[in-house]
């Protein structure tokens, strides 16, 4: 069976993980979702992810942070843009999450980047998702 939306899956074992309260999530490799796995660790929302090599397809491992008492630092992921329907934004309209507590990830022609990033360099592009 196909896959239609890697970066849903990626966000979806993201979310199932941490509900769990899981250390690491693992997931088949792509480029897309290791430039949302940096963006994600800049912002400070995973501790680390590793990039395993297999025979077939990398694997991605992400490893979850949790607060010093076990709370959940990604509180909500969600994914904005979908295949069927894509989400572009400019920079002066990439939407500012939770106040600023939270991050939008935006895949631009300077690679994926936070929100404060795009606002920083002036750049724009397609709201992948949003994390707080």
């Amino acid at each position: 069976m196909s896959m239609t939306d890697p970066v849903a899956d990626m966000l979806t074992r993201i979310r199932n993980a941490n509900a769990l309260m899981w250390p690491e999530v693992s997931m088949p490799s792509t480029a897309i979702k290791i430039r949302i796995a940096e963006a994600l660790k800049r912002e400070g929302f995973i501790v680390d992810f590793d990039i395993i090599d297999r025979p077939l397809q990398n694997e991605l491992k992400i490893k979850l942070k949790y607060g010093p008492e076990g709370e959940k630092v990604i509180r909500n992921i969600t994914r904005t843009s979908k295949p069927g329907c894509r989400v572009y934004r400019g920079y002066q309209d990439i939407p500012v999450v939770l106040s600023g507590q939270g991050v939008a990830v935006v895949s631009t022609n300077q690679g994926v980047l936070s929100d404060r990033e795009c606002r920083d360099k002036k750049v724009g592009g397609e709201v992948l998702c949003t994390v707080y």
